[in-house]
């Protein structure tokens, strides 16, 4: 990316298209997040009540990092780099990063070995710990609970993806009806509800909840999705949930689901390529949006009732 702003202290008012009887959010700040000053890109996925954030970062000499950042709103962020010396770090790589990150700082995340296989893990205290599935040709950790639960996505030995359920060195496999392709499970709160996606024959995403480990799933559709659908992310404890939309014209919006209501927005800097990843129990959700040699610039955002 060639060039990244930051706004600090700046209230930034945006036209949200919502549905539904309750009234709706309304976001009055944004920032960029940016870890630090010479990164040619900062990506954010997931936070936690602290608004503390998980994501990885682009380096000026093109080598992606694990990222943890907090203090975002400080002249200077507080940031831990997290590398592991069996992942990838060649310049222009997509090597390793943090997805999700609990309440008591445990981050749930993903790298590309130097073997070129991709293995998800949680990281706490500077330590790794792998998910390990039998036979699983690859493995993602995409959201973590403050029980520890981790879920993510898992490819079995004849290249068939699943999202997954990790509880207690328990695994459950989760495969929701009418999806044939990319099953994500993304995140997962502290009562145990998990959102998850794929795609389907028409190659449309398909976005889930289970409450219940896979034994069902209630359907989770943005009323403006287009042909391409909702990609479901992150949830929090109180049921709120974060999503991208595509619209009608295949335009990307992130998607905020509360109280029965989805809000739909951009980030005030580019209209139609938001992507809404993560939230916490303040209604804070962070994503990116925009485009570049590494895929955009990653906000935070703040949502009011």
């Amino acid at each position: 990316m060639q060039s990244r702003r930051t706004v600090i202290g700046v209230c930034l008012l945006i036209v949200c298209v919502s549905v539904g009887v309750a009234a709706a959010l309304t976001f009055v700040f944004f920032r960029d997040v940016i870890s630090i000053k010479t990164a040619q890109e900062t990506d954010t996925y997931g936070l936690n009540d602290s608004s503390v954030i998980a994501g990885d970062y682009v380096d000026s000499g093109g080598v992606q990092h694990g990222m943890i950042l907090s203090s975002v709103g400080a002249a200077v962020p507080k940031l831990t780099t997290a590398d592991r010396a069996d992942c990838i770090t060649a310049p222009g790589s997509t090597t390793i990063a943090f997805y999700a990150i609990n309440n008591l700082g445990v981050a749930a995340g993903l790298c590309t070995n130097t073997g070129g296989v991709q293995i998800g893990f949680t990281y706490s205290q500077g330590q790794f710990t792998d998910i390990t599935i039998p036979g699983a040709l690859l493995v993602n950790a995409n959201g973590i609970n403050d029980a520890g639960d981790v879920v993510g996505t898992y490819q079995d030995a004849n290249g068939v993806q699943h999202g997954y359920l990790m509880s207690g060195g328990k695994l459950t496999t989760l495969d929701p009806p009418g999806t044939i392709a990319l099953n994500t499970a993304w995140g997962i709160n502290n009562a145990g509800v998990i959102t998850i996606y794929g795609t389907d024959a028409n190659g449309s995403y398909q976005s889930f909840t289970t409450a219940d480990q896979g034994a069902t799933y209630t359907p989770f559709h943005d009323p403006n999705e287009g042909p391409v659908g909702t990609v479901i992310h992150q949830i929090n404890n109180n049921g709120d949930i974060v999503a991208t939309v595509f619209d009608v014209d295949g335009n990307r919006h992130g998607s905020l689901y509360h109280e029965g209501q989805f809000t739909d927005y951009d980030d005030p800097k580019e209209a139609n390529t938001t992507r809404g990843n993560g939230l916490n129990n303040a209604l804070v959700v962070v994503g990116r949006y925009g485009s570049g040699v590494y895929g955009g610039t990653g906000y935070q955002g703040f949502a009011k009732p």
